[in-house]
């Protein structure tokens, strides 16, 4: 699904490596508790059902919890492996699943969609020119007063999913520049007990929509 040489080099090998991921990494994955992981933003997430878009949704494990909450979900997912997984794991769920990636999204609308964009690990895999690409573009799909959550992932990632090294202060830059405002920006260990030893850790960003 390579749209340009600047994606395919870095941006197909981390899409290519989750296609490898086994079984055991999926159910570690669906294993962490939502409402746990979301801790330092839990208390904006809207609680009436509203327009929702999970970039980068993995096997579903967000958008499911999303969904069971009322949301109307849309989740968007490139890698094969991980969304046909989410398809049978949530079989049961009114998912939207969609085959598209940052930083384009090129299958998304071109108009002010989504109440809540959440955007969880997945920003370590865009390299710094997709970054300003694909902020613009989640602007472009956020509503007005509409909110965005932005994990950041620091630390070392797998051979086979490279990561690039995140600066906050940049990624708040880049959103302000796009046209939202920053909420909240809160640390936090990581839950997985691997990643936590291997020192990684997270920012969560909290954006709203402005105008």
């Amino acid at each position: 699904m390579a749209r340009a040489g600047e994606d395919r080099s870095f941006g197909q090998q981390v899409i290519e490596g989750y296609g490898l991921v086994g079984q055991a990494w999926i159910e570690r994955s669906e294993a962490l508790d939502s409402a746990a992981l979301y801790a330092p933003v839990l208390d904006l997430l809207p609680l009436k059902p509203v327009m929702v878009a999970d970039i980068g949704a993995g096997s579903g494990r967000d958008a499911a919890w999303f969904s069971r909450q009322g949301h109307d979900v849309t989740a968007v997912e490139p890698t094969a492996r991980l969304s046909d997984a989410g398809k049978d794991l949530y079989r049961d769920l009114p998912l939207r699943w969609i085959d598209d990636r940052l930083p384009h999204l090129e299958r998304l609308p071109d108009t002010p969609t989504y109440d809540l964009i959440v955007v969880n690990g997945v920003w370590q895999h865009l390299e710094d020119d997709q970054r300003a690409i694909a902020m613009r573009r989640l602007a472009m799909l956020a509503k007005g007063g509409g909110l965005m959550i932005v994990s950041l992932r620091h630390g070392p990632g797998a051979a086979t999913r490279p990561v690039q090294p995140i600066d906050p202060d940049v990624t708040i830059e880049l959103a302000a520049a796009a046209g939202f405002r920053l909420l909240r920006q809160r640390m936090a260990d990581s839950l997985q007990e691997v990643n936590k030893a291997a020192g990684v850790t997270w920012t969560w960003l909290a954006l709203e929509k402005t105008g």
